[in-house]
């Protein structure tokens, strides 16, 4: 089918730049701007391929469905050529995916399955299997299998390599890969083993997966962990994944791939996601270590605007224990939005009713304090702010004041773990005040905080 003129079209032949503000030690970094590809993302180019392929293959009929096993990316890219193309589209998905990801897939038509990210595969729930099985229940149906489907690697033997070998003007040494499906390294494998040996292919592999022992002894060393990185990163050996030609292999815990992610959109004002910076942590890596200058290229895998709430969220960050903050050895410790920081939401008791309502649904908060200079008078819970305005709506016109609980307990910073328990006991919040500096507010825990807390002393 055509494609000229239609979105299609705009996949692939995506810019390439170095990196100038990073420590690159002899070498000069490049990157491949991969998130310039119409759903901000590398497998834009896959998606394309393989339906592609299916469609000469004639294993898709007109008004079928694809199904796919994705953590995102890939699901994007098919979805978007589904549309069109007039395909249906059923993505099973594991649940670590970004929101902004399902909500991007849900607007392409996507009909999503969200299951869980802490099974391998042989278990019901795991997204691959369920793929797969769901192709099998569904008539006219194509099971895409980004993972074993020889049109995923083509697309870069086809396309991204020979792009980045005609950028980097016939002069490159070494190109830095991460694997999900294994279709990037494979293809490019294949490019450059053809084109120009003495590329060197590097991996980059999330702290957790199996790769990294593969490379180094050959076989599989240990059981999967888990990660938070998305997109690449294997508990298995895809059968599209062939790291013969890699010699060089890195493990990148999730800290330092999102602490790189958000150092290069500081400093070089490129906005990658979190695999992307998997990738550059371990090119840097590549970089430094070596005594003689080299060209080396990866890739900012795709935009980081889909992680916006997770990896470039403080708050976020702080949950999931990847960014430092300072130790008080105390409650504070516990709260993730310090008043101080200016990270609480809060109200005045003058507001109205209908801004509560909007800071609510905003920050995605059920309680909220009310304040009088950095002293807590009051709380607005959801549950007393309906009932006050349940039978008359014109009731979000009044101040805060008139729904708020003006009888509200706190608890000293120094105080122990254990007395939050009667807190949550009662279904409230814990009001964290420092009566050395009379009564100031400090913040609020809540038992989701004291579960993170708690989670992170397994670490």
């Amino acid at each position: 089918m055509a494609r000229d003129g239609s979105v299609l079209n705009t996949i692939g032949n995506t810019p390439l730049v170095e990196l100038k503000n990073l420590d690159t030690g002899v070498c000069r970094l490049f990157v491949k701007l991969e998130n310039q590809n119409p759903t901000g993302s590398i497998k834009d180019r896959i998606g394309l391929s393989m339906i592609e392929a299916a469609e000469r293959e004639g294993k898709i009929q007109p008004g079928g469905t694809l199904i796919e096993a994705t953590a995102g990316n890939t699901g994007l890219g098919l979805a978007l050529v589904a549309a069109q193309k007039g395909y249906k589209i059923i993505l099973v998905i594991p649940d670590k995916m970004s929101q902004e990801k399902i909500l991007h897939l849900r607007a392409l038509g996507a009909v999503t399955h969200i299951t869980r990210s802490d099974v391998g595969k042989g278990h019901p729930e795991y997204y691959q299997d369920i793929a797969e099985r769901l192709a099998k229940e569904t008539p006219n149906s194509f099971y895409v299998n980004q993972f074993a489907n020889p049109a995923n690697p083509f697309a870069h033997e086809a396309t991204t390599g020979p792009e980045i070998w005609a950028q980097m003007n016939q002069m490159c040494d070494a190109v830095v890969c991460g694997v999900g499906s294994g279709g990037t390294m494979t293809g490019l494998s294949r490019y450059f083993g053809r084109v120009a040996p003495h590329v060197e292919m590097v991996l980059a592999d999330p702290k957790g997966s199996i790769l990294v022992d593969v490379v180094k002894t050959g076989k599989i060393q240990k059981e999967a962990g888990s990660w938070l990185v998305e997109g690449i990163g294997e508990d298995f050996i895809p059968p599209n994944c062939d790291l013969a030609r890699v010699k060089q292999a890195y493990e990148i815990g999730d800290a330092e791939s999102f602490m790189t992610a958000r150092e290069v959109l500081a400093k070089e004002g490129l906005l990658g996601g979190s695999s992307s910076g998997t990738l550059i942590a371990a090119a840097l890596r590549y970089c430094r270590e070596q005594t003689a200058p080299k060209r080396v290229v990866t890739f900012i895998c795709d935009s980081g605007n889909k992680y916006l709430t997770k990896m470039y969220n403080d708050f976020w960050m702080f949950e999931q224990g990847l960014l430092p903050r300072p130790k008080h050895g105390n409650l504070t410790d516990l709260i993730v939005r310090r008043y101080q920081e200016g990270g609480t939401v809060t109200l005045a008791p003058t507001d109205s009713l209908m801004l509560a309502y909007r800071r609510m649904k905003l920050f995605d908060v059920s309680q909220i304090p009310v304040m009088v200079d950095e002293q807590v008078i009051g709380i607005l819970d959801e549950s007393d702010f309906l009932l006050h305005v349940h039978s008359q709506p014109a009731l979000f016109n009044e101040p805060v004041s008139t729904a708020m609980v003006a009888k509200v307990h706190t608890i000293a910073p120094n105080a122990p773990i254990s007395d939050l328990l009667p807190i949550f006991q009662r279904d409230h919040v814990a009001i964290v005040a420092d009566p050395a500096a009379g009564g100031r507010f400090v913040g609020l825990i809540t038992k989701i905080d004291l579960l993170n807390y708690l989670r992170q002393q397994l670490v």
